[in-house]
């Protein structure tokens, strides 16, 4: 049986870790360093629910990382204009 290795999403995962949400980062890095492991003890299925998992962790992260940045951002224009408006 010729099987391809699943994409673990290791390095998508630490990215995320780094630069958007820490906690779903983590829980990515997890699953996805799970991926190489059950693929090489020949549990194909494991893997690709693995696979899958650790992607799902690494969109989440990704996603509520934008989402606060964004909050944050629009948190500090409003305090900005807020300052600008208290100076008249």
């Amino acid at each position: 049986m010729n099987q391809h290795r699943p994409k673990n999403y290791l390095i998508e995962s630490i990215l995320v870790t780094i630069f958007c949400c820490l906690p779903f980062g983590i829980v990515g890095i997890v699953f996805a360093a799970q991926v190489n492991a059950k693929f090489d003890a020949s549990d194909y299925v494991g893997a690709i629910k693995t696979s899958k998992e650790a992607k799902k962790w690494m969109n989440l992260g990704l996603i509520s990382g934008l989402v606060i940045g964004l909050f944050y951002l629009i948190f500090i224009f409003a305090l900005g204009g807020i300052a600008l408006l208290g100076d008249y």
